[in-house]
């Protein structure tokens, strides 16, 4: 059963925030969330405090099961709106907002119930929606284990044992980075996902790798695989994803994964270190193409479409935030949601900011408060206004030192706003894509997948 967090100042004015947190491992402890942290981690205290003390209620749900929970987070977050007007009365204005998982539900939650919002800022959110980025996982997934687990037992799909299915992978792992050949292959594996070359772990600041710094890149590719939870997604979240989803919703019948990798970011990077190494990459690029595939099941995909993949029908204005060089999330998770929303000529409604820096949802309180502001006035005045990286930065730095930090106690930050645009989200699925039906075709393994031939932005 879900619980909710509300609160109300003395002082509100008019104006609700209803946060939906981010992903829970099952077995975490999972209280009612109403706001987040970098990362989209736990409560936030400063952007609580400022959002309080400025009049603005806050609320949110911790939804009533963990895990990729986008089934339960939907209407358990409308039930926490009918709450809070049975209580509190009727906001003149509710804002949806949230980080990670709960940037999708943000998204979701304006397709869906557009008449319970008035703006939305999806936060780090999966925004190529939950079949895509499952996809994009799977790629990685089903290259790791093709080229360096081969015989190791590992699964890609069907997880029966995620524990063991995890200690599989980080063993593999860490053997393979010992090698020039290990760590070409880990880059080829990185690239299909289009992860960044550039780490932030928690509570260390590290330096930008150089463009070509391909050993640098290679070396915070192999850590956020193993220290961050992109392995724990591929090796033992999607277990419980496929148990909810009641099988396999994703596939990589179709894939040229020579024409992904030329699509990816990481491209001159796999080059180069397979050169370094002495490798083949055409040889390993066959040995991927000519592998057993992977065919979805028809329910399972249909599960995963409806919690959730977008439509591109906005209503309201949205307002999405993400760092360039996202380890969990890419962002270029953007790109699909702005081309989806192009599609129905929406795109009006839609504004996207981006902060140059590495991590998942790594934004300081006063980056996340300044995009919030800037929401706040297109929903004041009708136009979007303050949205250039240097108005966005100068907003931020006007709230001071102690917001400028992405928790308390950490190092002071300058505000990181920058014109950006991401490269094309390398397994695209909306619904608009041509096989949403018919689903035996999926089952068959003969589908096919369209990847745009759009050029590729620089790192």
């Amino acid at each position: 059963m879900e619980q909710y967090l509300i609160e109300v100042p003395r002082n509100w004015n008019g104006t609700l925030l209803l946060y939906s947190h981010g992903y829970v491992f099952p077995g975490d402890p999972n209280p009612a969330q109403d706001t987040g942290t970098a990362g989209g981690g736990p409560e936030d205290p400063l952007s609580r405090f400022y959002l309080l003390t400025h009049g603005y209620a806050l609320a949110g749900s911790s939804y009533a099961k963990t895990g990729y929970a986008i089934h339960e987070a939907l209407p358990d977050q409308i039930a926490v709106l009918d709450t809070f007007d049975s209580l509190i009365g009727q906001p003149s204005r509710t804002i949806a907002w949230g980080h990670s998982l709960g940037g999708i539900i943000t998204a979701g939650l304006a397709q869906k119930y557009p008449e319970r919002f008035s703006g939305a800022l999806p936060m780090c959110g999966v925004l190529a929606g939950s079949v895509g980025i499952w996809n994009e996982f799977l790629d990685a997934a089903f290259a790791f284990n093709t080229l360096l687990a081969s015989g190791s037992g590992l699964q890609v799909v069907n997880i029966t044992d995620p524990d063991t299915n995890f200690a599989i992978a980080e063993q593999v792992l860490t053997s393979a980075q010992a090698s020039p050949e290990g760590r070409a292959r880990i880059a080829l594996v990185a690239a299909l996902m289009d992860l960044p070359g550039w780490i932030d772990p928690p509570f260390v600041t590290s330096p930008e790798p150089g463009p070509t710094d391909y050993a640098t890149q290679e070396a915070n590719q192999f850590l956020e695989f193993q220290q961050i939870v992109d392995f724990a997604l591929f090796f033992f979240a999607r277990a419980e994803m496929e148990g909810r989803a009641g099988g396999n919703p994703s596939w990589n019948t179709g894939i040229d994964y020579k024409k992904q990798l030329a699509l990816s970011i990481d491209s001159a990077e796999v080059q180069a270190l397979y050169q370094q190494a002495g490798l083949s990459l055409d040889a390993d690029l066959d040995t991927l193409n000519n592998a057993p595939r992977i065919a979805a099941d028809p329910a399972a995909v249909h599960y995963l479409s409806e919690n959730l993949i977008f439509n591109g029908q906005i209503q309201i204005p949205v307002l999405t935030l993400h760092t360039t060089d996202d380890d969990v999330v890419a962002v270029q998770d953007e790109q699909a949601y702005a081309n989806v929303v192009a599609k129905t000529n929406h795109s009006a409604l839609l504004r996207q900011t981006f902060v140059h820096r590495a991590g998942h949802c790594n934004f300081t309180e006063a980056e996340t408060i300044a995009a919030l502001q800037a929401l706040i006035q297109r929903l004041d005045t009708g136009t979007w206004q303050g949205l250039d990286p240097a108005d966005l930065n100068s907003a931020a730095k006007r709230l001071g030192a102690r917001l400028n930090v992405l928790f308390p106690g950490l190092p002071v930050l300058a505000p990181a706003f920058v014109d950006y645009a991401p490269a094309p989200f390398l397994r695209p699925f909306d619904a608009f894509s041509p096989f949403l039906l018919p689903f035996d075709v999926l089952a068959s393994g003969a589908a096919t997948n369209k990847t745009s031939d759009a050029r590729r932005a620089s790192r």
